[in-house]
């Protein structure tokens, strides 16, 4: 067993002792279930994580990562996160976390194949066609990354806004609103994207689904 390996199982008992003698329920609290009013859908970078950056609890995060922090319509696993958690749980909040500096935005700025995951940044390469006018007028290149971890954002938001399982929410009177940040690896503070959606009416007819 190597040391990293029993390093975390001791890190686990002197978590589990410390926080009972901070609150000796604890545990059989949390074990009754959740209410968490947020779905996060971030990054699946180890650098940013989701309570800690806001400060919440655990029970208090309902959290989907990937790389990149995509919004993909095909995708069964963050379909299935987005309508346990509007469906079952009734979040209010559903907030698309980006973070600059994300290696999946970088890979998808350039031309060198990574392997299988190629497969997922075509994906993120289709945001960069969407707004390749503006990015590649940005001649500084970090200020162009930094853009194109913001544009991704605010797409991958877009895209929860056209899904059934948020418009079907919408349409049965369900408060619920969408949201998107970047997150600051070098500072820790969040940049909020004035991206927000709380009904359909901000979408083009097309998308507007009719039930």
């Amino acid at each position: 067993m190597s040391d990293f390996y029993k390093k975390i199982l001791e890190n686990n008992i002197e978590w589990v002792e410390a926080t009972l003698a901070e609150d000796p329920n604890y545990f059989t609290d949390l074990a009754k279930g959740q209410t968490p009013p947020l779905l996060w859908i971030g990054c699946s970078d180890s650098r940013v994580p989701a309570n800690e950056i806001i400060g919440a609890k655990p029970g208090e995060v309902f959290v989907h990562r990937n790389i990149a922090n995509m919004v993909v319509h095909s995708d069964m696993n963050m379909l299935s996160v987005l309508d346990y958690a509007v469906n079952v749980l009734k979040v209010k909040h559903v907030l698309v976390c980006g973070h600059y500096g994300c290696g999946g935005i970088k890979a998808a700025m350039g031309n060198d194949s990574v392997g299988i995951i190629d497969n997922w940044i075509r994906h993120i390469k289709d945001v960069y066609r969407l707004h390749k006018v503006e990015l590649d007028s940005i001649k500084d290149e970090t200020e162009r990354f930094n853009r194109f971890v913001e544009l991704n954002v605010i797409e991958q938001v877009c895209d929860l806004a056209k899904t059934s399982i948020v418009q079907s929410a919408w349409k049965n009177g369900q408060e619920l609103s969408l949201h998107g940040w970047a997150y600051g690896l070098n500072s820790g503070f969040v940049t909020d994207l004035n991206v927000n959606f709380s009904s359909d009416k901000d979408l083009d007819d097309v998308y507007q689904l009719k039930f």
